[in-house]
């Protein structure tokens, strides 16, 4: 791999790697030059075919099997990438879950395991991978556009997930802003995923209001995350980044 690209000598990881949004980061990360490992917590046969890809192409890949919301196993998956690789250069916190439903039928410990994985593993991963960044760090979270425009009912639980999100990031810039690591966030809108299918059935909700008149693909959300990581963001840190196709303007 070329030593010219702009990630080269850098190490990430993705939480949520294996599939969708994170597989495609995970593949432009190393694609920049990054030793990339991404955590799965259910899918292994998709989460080595992201590592395998990744390695065909000539980079460096890692898959742990990490549930994000399992504090214990995240602050594993974060340390053992370290200790893999030599160093922790780029977190990119993009596992999460949305188990929607009206508010008065959310099940407690649907709202629980939301909490746990889209917050709790959130501030987990990020606490632990700054025990190893040194200056020029990067900690990119992936929010939702639903923190901007709520545009259909049953996700409000979800809403408020990554809104504490949204809140964790600006205040955190202060924290280490000082020791050189920059914080964003990168809001997708409606993307094509496995959670969210261009031809599923928010997709009839929300398509008319996209401004370019089609769902956004997963690479789309990679390459600002892949700006974000590389060291052109040096002086974004705080950002809330919508990436959504004119959803919320």
């Amino acid at each position: 791999m070329s030593s010219n690209l702009p990630l080269t000598g850098k190490t990430a990881l993705v939480t949520g790697g294996s599939r969708s949004i994170g597989a495609a980061i995970a593949k432009r990360l190393a694609a920049d030059g990054a030793a990339v490992a991404i955590t799965y917590s259910a899918s292994p046969e998709k989460a080595e075919a992201v590592v395998a890809s990744i390695r065909a192409s000539g980079g460096r890949a890692l898959a742990i099997q990490a549930d994000a919301g399992n504090p214990d196993a995240v602050r594993a998956a974060v340390n053992r990438t370290a200790a893999e690789f030599g160093n922790l250069d780029v977190l990119v916190n993009n596992a999460g879950i949305a188990i929607n439903a009206p508010i008065d039928q959310v099940k407690f410990e649907d709202y629980q395991r939301m909490i746990a994985v889209n917050v709790t593993g959130v501030f987990v991963a990020t606490q632990e991978a700054l025990r190893h960044m040194k200056a020029g760090g990067r900690i990119i979270h992936i929010g939702s556009s639903m923190t901007k425009y709520a545009a259909f009912p049953t996700a409000s639980v979800y809403t408020l997930t990554k809104g504490a999100v949204a809140g964790f990031n600006r205040s955190l810039v202060r924290d280490v802003g000082p020791r050189g690591v920059t914080v964003n966030t990168v809001h997708p809108g409606p993307t094509d995923t496995d959670m969210n299918p261009a031809d599923g059935p928010v997709a009839q909700i929300v398509g008319p209001g996209m401004a370019i008149g089609r769902y956004g693909q997963s690479h789309e959300i990679a390459s600002v995350v892949a700006y974000l990581a590389s060291p052109e963001s040096a002086f974004v840190t705080g950002a809330d980044i919508v990436a959504d196709g004119g959803f919320t303007a």
